[in-house]
């Protein structure tokens, strides 16, 4: 397999004497400049699998094959535009032969960063129709810009990842022009000899930044020299900030604040950046060990997607899920699942886990009647227990009501913590409105009275309704 190059006149001698041996050259196609170094020698091009092929997949394979088929009885050289290293069919035909030889030419990629001047250390490139496998990096260049479509898809991946308004450089042929990212699908023309240069500007002027710049700003807070609040946090003292920071996402996502859940996201993503560099400052473990240990878990538990476990149900899917998890935290027993509830949970929400997960072994309530007598029950004892101006009792036995009612409402299918959530925030609203009835009719709230009160309570709940 022989890298032509990007131009005439890039044949290497060793490729020119392979070529000289050969039964047979094939060239992948007859367009482009560098094909011009094979003018004097006899040449099968396949340019027709380009037409018959649905889509580049296909077309790589059928070239792979048709380069393979011809070898089988004689030494063949197979020739490629830019270096064989960039050409998805001879990667094919180097798996499948394992004799092949490879006579390398000048990259279509190095050919790009040679005219954009490029002298980044670390430079991701990839053909145009490989472009969405990018995902993050410092410096990117793209080649194989040939159509309209291929010009469109880079652009988007590189606005997410530099930023539209970010320069880059723009190549056609042996000329090169900087332009924005956004005006990389708006030139006049493509072809196989067009491509994109695009780098990260410095730190602090960059318009795009991924989670590795999250940890990079964290690490430079955290340094000699930085921000004396964020050098002096430890996992312990941040710890809060995790759970005020979710509650805010969760808020913003009850409001429908599309803007606040970009902010509220972005700052639970930095809790945990911020927690992961704390770790790996102690020696304890690195952020990738924790994204890395994240999506384990994820394959490891979705053994009905990944592995030969079966769920056709949300129900099913779920319980999958909780027998992985119980193997993987190797737990043997239903107690191990019940304990494991986090005590740190607001008390509403993990008394509904831990009712869940204990009814799991079978220990629940026949229906949600059932556990309604036991919460009358509890009601019962804890109205003995205040009659009786007992505080400890009194403790206990409304600690008891609130486990019975949680439960009854599991049973019924209500989710507890929004529940409560929903009946406060629906006393709120008409406390103010309440309030406000009173205020309208020239009267203090705490001058009235209780039948005065009640009147005004349900003209407000009148109102909300």
């Amino acid at each position: 397999m022989i890298g032509l190059g990007v131009r005439e006149g890039q044949l290497t001698l060793s490729a020119k004497r392979a070529l000289d041996c050969a039964d047979e050259i094939i060239a992948r196609t007859s367009s482009g400049r560098a094909f011009a170094s094979l003018d004097g020698y006899t040449v099968r091009t396949l340019d027709e699998l380009y037409s018959s092929s649905r889509n580049f997949d296909t077309l790589n394979k059928k070239l792979a094959k048709a380069v393979i088929d011809a070898a089988r009885d004689k030494n063949v050289c197979y020739c490629v535009e830019g270096s064989v290293g960039e050409d998805i069919a001879c990667g094919i035909i180097l798996n499948k032969l394992k004799d092949a030889r490879v006579e390398e030419g000048v990259s279509k990629s190095s050919h790009i960063r040679a005219l954009a001047r490029m002298n980044a250390d670390s430079v991701t490139a990839v053909s145009a129709y490989s472009v969405r496998t990018i995902k993050s990096c410092a410096s990117a260049v793209v080649y194989d810009i040939d159509d309209g479509y291929a010009a469109s898809e880079t652009k988007q991946v590189l606005s997410d990842i530099f930023g539209e308004e970010s320069d880059c450089v723009f190549v056609r042929g042996d000329e090169a022009k900087r332009i924005k990212v956004y005006e990389i699908d708006r030139q006049k023309d493509y072809g196989s000899d067009c491509g994109v240069a695009c780098s990260k500007p410095e730190f602090l002027r960059q318009e795009r930044y991924d989670y590795d710049d999250v940890l990079k700003i964290v690490a430079l807070l955290r340094a000699p020299g930085g921000c004396p609040w964020d050098r002096v946090q430890t996992n312990e003292s941040i710890k809060q900030n995790v759970i005020e920071e979710a509650y805010e996402l969760a808020d913003a996502i009850e409001r429908g604040d599309d803007d606040g859940i970009l902010e509220e996201t972005g700052d639970v993503l930095l809790q945990a950046a911020f927690h992961s560099v704390l770790k790996d400052e102690q020696g304890v473990f690195n952020p990738t060990d924790a994204t890395t240990a994240v999506v384990k878990k994820l394959i490891f538990r979705h053994s009905h997607i990944f592995g030969k476990d079966n769920a056709a149900t949300e129900s099913e899917a779920l319980g999958v899920w909780d027998k992985n998890k119980a193997e993987e935290k190797n737990m043997t027993t239903f107690g191990e699942r019940v304990a494991a509830v986090p005590k740190n949970m607001p008390a509403c929400m993990r008394a509904q886990k831990v009712g869940k997960r204990a009814a799991k072994s079978g220990m629940d309530f026949l229906s949600p009647v059932s556990a309604s007598e036991k919460m009358w029950e509890e009601v019962e004892e804890l109205v003995t227990a205040m009659k009786n101006e007992d505080k400890d009792a009194t403790f206990d036995e409304a600690g008891d009501v609130l486990f019975a009612a949680v439960n009854t409402c599991r049973l019924a299918g209500v989710d507890c913590e929004e529940a409560l959530s929903h009946a406060t925030d629906k006393f709120v609203k008409r406390f103010v409105e309440c309030e406000k009835l009173i205020i309208a009719d020239g009267k203090d709230i705490t001058d009235l009275d209780g039948l005065e009160l009640d009147y005004y309570w349900l003209k407000a709940k009148n109102v909300n309704t």
